[in-house]
């Protein structure tokens, strides 16, 4: 079953990557966060108190996001595209279980979210300690890489298998594209609405995926010491979200109509 997913992943990870267009889009919007900071670093507006402040909550919030765009084109075309360019029929007479299909385009999503997610941070990692922030603090990225890798690299396979499902609901690119274009919001709104009431859910937050990453982000950039056994914790329950996704796209994609485009 994981060869031929594989072979499937590998197949489309190698077709997006010549995709040029793709992957600026998702480079800016990875690369946007960092660019904001950066410019929030350096700003005379207000003193520098504030700004370390914001860009503790912005660096939370835009981690958030590039977790979810750096896959967003690859979902977006990977099967509402093929249906409409009605190249799922071929694909399916191969031979090739539907559920590994779906296992493999969301392992190739997976790559490209996690290479938009790893980029955020090791550009984070480069602005935030050259910056005079760090006077008041804020430290880069790279002092918690261990609980990082355990809280966050969950989070681009949750979000993967969600813009899989989403995109196996679709009938067409435009369609999968309004509303991926809408989920990414999801994050950016989970982020804020912490940045505002900082102590919602302090006793079990490390148990809900997105809400425990960006306290996990935010932690790591006060300084505060990640607990190997929340990161776990939370490593564990975005993975158990993830699969929860995948089977529903995997059960969507079994169904006959799927093959179906839009008109």
């Amino acid at each position: 079953m994981l060869t031929a997913a594989l072979v499937v992943a590998r197949k489309e990870v190698r077709d997006h990557l010549r995709d040029t267009r793709s992957l600026v889009s998702a480079l800016c919007y990875a690369l946007m966060g960092p660019f904001v900071i950066m410019l929030l670093s350096f700003s005379a507006q207000s003193g520098l108190r504030a700004r370390a402040s914001a860009a503790i909550g912005m660096t939370s919030v835009f981690a958030l996001v590039a977790a979810f765009v750096g896959g967003m084109n690859v979902a977006m075309d990977t099967l509402a595209g093929e249906r409409e360019r009605r190249s799922l029929v071929p694909l399916f007479t191969t031979g090739i279980s539907r559920r590994d299909i779906a296992l493999g385009k969301w392992l190739a999503i997976s790559v490209f979210a996690l290479g938009g997610l790893a980029l955020n941070l090791v550009a984070f990692g480069l602005v935030l300690p050259t910056s005079p922030l760090t006077a008041l603090g804020v430290g880069g990225v790279a002092t918690a890489a261990i609980g990082l890798v355990i809280g966050l690299a969950p989070l681009a396979a949750f979000a993967a298998a969600v813009e899989l499902w989403i995109s196996t609901a679709c009938r067409s690119t435009k369609e999968a594209q309004t509303y991926l274009s809408l989920l990414v919001f999801f994050p950016m709104m989970i982020g804020m609405f912490l940045a505002f009431f900082p102590g919602w859910m302090d006793g079990w937050r490390f148990f809900v995926p997105l809400i425990g990453q960006y306290a996990l982000i935010e932690g790591g950039l006060r300084g505060e010491p990640l607990g190997p056994l929340a990161a776990l914790i939370l490593g564990l329950a975005t993975t158990l979200a993830a699969a929860a996704a995948m089977s529903g796209a995997s059960r969507m994609l079994a169904h006959d109509d799927v093959v179906r485009a839009g008109h």
